[in-house]
C-alpha cells in the first residue's frame, strides 16, 4: 500500500492545433512530473477534461501514459462511464495496460439512491483484479455522502481508498481513523497541508502539473515534522492557487506549462479559451510567486 502514498499528479490532456491528442507534449509532461518527484499520475480525471473525451480518446491517453511512465510510477486510471457497463469496460482495459489501480466519482445526470451507488463502485471493483479508489467530489456531483455512508463502501476489501476533494477535514479524519489501512488522497491543493494534519496519505492534484515539486517538499517537510516551514510552503503555493482561481484551473494550468515549454494547448469546448491578453496578465502576477 505504501506505493500510493505521496504526490500523484492529475494529468492534464494536451492537445494539439487541431484539437487532437498531443502525444509528444503528452511525454514532455510526464517526464517533467517524474523528474518533480511524483509518486504517479491519476489519469483521465477532471483535469483532463475527461467527459469532453471520447471513449476512444479516453483509452489512447491511458495507453499512452502507461507507454510513458514504463512503470516508473503509480498509475490510477479514472474509469467512471455514465453506465456501470462503460466503467466496467474501461477498468478492465486499464487493468490489461498493467495499471495499479482505478477510480471513479458518482456517476452523474440521474439522481441516485445511495444503494444503488454503493453497488456501482461494488460491481466496478468485482470485475477487476486491481483495486479501486472512490473519487468524492461533491462539489462537482452533488452528492454528499455521510461518514457513515463512506464507511459503508470502504468495508469492501477491493475498494482501497478515497481521493477526498472536500474540505471536510473532520470527516477525512473520522475514514482515517476507522480504517488506518485504506489510503486517503487530499483532493483540494490550496489546503494539502491541512490535509496532511488530518491524516491524509498525500494528495491527488491538478496543480501539480506544474508545480509537484513545492507540493513534493510540503509531503517530505511534513513527514520530517518541519510544520512551520511546510506551513511557508503551502502558503506559497496556495498564493499561485489564488490568482489561478480568478483566470480558470484548466486554462491557466496549460498556459503556465506553455510557459515552461510544454505546449498542451487549449481547453476543450465548452470550456472557454483565455484571452492572449489575460494569458499575459496570469503570468505577470504569477512571475514573482513561480
Amino acid at each position: 500500500m505504501d506505493k500510493f502514498k505521496g504526490i500523484i499528479t492529475a494529468l492534464a490532456t494536451p492537445f494539439d492545433g487541431e484539437g487532437n491528442i498531443n502525444e509528444d507534449a503528452l511525454e514532455k509532461l510526464i517526464e517533467f512530473n517524474i523528474n518533480s518527484g511524483v509518486a504517479g499520475f491519476f489519469v483521465c480525471g477532471s483535469s483532463a477534461e475527461v467527459f469532453y473525451l471520447t471513449s476512444e480518446e479516453r483509452r489512447k491517453i491511458m495507453q499512452l501514459t502507461a507507454k510513458f511512465a514504463r512503470k516508473r510510477v503509480v498509475l490510477i486510471a479514472h474509469v467512471c462511464g455514465i453506465s456501470t457497463a462503460e466503467t466496467v469496460e474501461l477498468a478492465k482495459y486499464a487493468e490489461e495496460l498493467g495499471y495499479d489501480a482505478v477510480s471513479s466519482v458518482v456517476p452523474f445526470y440521474h439522481k441516485l439512491k445511495f444503494c444503488e451507488i454503493k453497488k456501482y463502485f461494488t460491481d466496478v471493483a468485482e470485475c477487476v483484479n486491481i483495486p479501486l479508489f472512490i473519487y468524492n467530489i461533491p462539489l462537482l456531483t452533488n452528492v454528499h455522502f455521510t461518514t457513515n455512508e463512506l464507511c459503508d463502501i470502504l468495508e469492501y476489501d477491493k475498494i482501497i481508498g478515497i481521493k477526498h476533494t472536500s474540505d471536510d477535514y473532520f470527516q477525512l479524519r473520522q475514514l482515517k481513523t476507522q480504517f488506518p489501512e485504506k489510503i486517503i488522497y487530499n483532493g483540494f491543493d490550496e489546503t494539502f497541508l491541512c490535509g496532511l494534519v488530518m491524516g491524509a496519505d498525500g494528495a491527488i492534484g491538478s496543480n501539480f502539473n506544474f508545480m509537484a515539486d513545492k507540493f513534493v517538499k510540503i509531503y517530505n517537510l511534513f513527514k520530517e515534522n518541519r510544520i512551520q516551514e511546510a506551513m511557508l510552503e503551502q502558503e506559497n503555493a496556495t498564493k499561485i492557487i489564488s490568482v489561478i482561481y480568478k483566470y480558470g484551473l484548466s486554462q491557466s494550468i496549460k498556459a503556465i506549462l506553455k510557459s515552461k515549454g510544454i505546449d498542451c494547448g487549449y481547453c476543450r469546448a465548452p470550456l472557454g479559451k483565455l484571452a492572449e491578453e489575460d494569458e499575459v496578465k496570469l503570468l505577470d502576477e504569477l512571475s514573482t510567486l513561480l
